[in-house]
């Protein structure tokens, strides 16, 4: 087969360091999103939706065939941090924390994880992102060590 054809979602997850609640304010946060989706688009994945709180990120994307897990997620957050520092004082000490969860999502659940990042506001009404975090890496069957897991 002369063509390499490639269609595979991650629901990228990653948190500010130590989870400060950097993008309080609403309209700096949905900048972060689509300038995060932005990013994306310049390493040929497709952003679904972008969203989160506060505190943390929710990507659902396409993964390129071109480049690894790891570049794709340290090249988004590498922009949109340097991106973000410049929008005031308050964010010029913005940091991501240094891990990430990526999990493979199939075609059927696409929906239903786009409705999940979207009512992100409402889940943490309940429910802090530790403890969101903890039920996905479970969920998927991430072996972790509760001591290496937040900065």
């Amino acid at each position: 087969m002369p063509q390499s054809l490639v269609q595979i979602y991650l629901h990228i997850i990653f948190s500010t360091k130590n989870r400060e609640p950097f993008l309080i304010d609403k309209q700096i946060r949905e900048e972060m999103h689509a300038y995060s989706g932005s990013v994306l688009k310049a390493h040929d994945s497709i952003p679904v939706i972008v969203g989160g709180t506060a505190d943390h990120i929710h990507i659902l994307c396409t993964f390129p065939r071109t480049i690894t897990v790891s570049k794709l997620i340290g090249e988004t957050k590498r922009g949109s941090s340097k991106w973000v520092k410049k929008k005031g004082r308050t964010l010029s000490a913005f940091q991501w924390q240094s891990g990430y969860g990526a999990f493979s999502v199939s075609h059927s659940n696409v929906p239903e994880v786009r409705k999940y990042i979207a009512t992100q506001e409402e889940h943490h009404k309940k429910r802090s992102f530790q403890d969101e975090f903890r039920i996905f890496l479970k969920k998927h069957g991430v072996q972790f060590d509760e001591r290496y897991v937040w900065d």
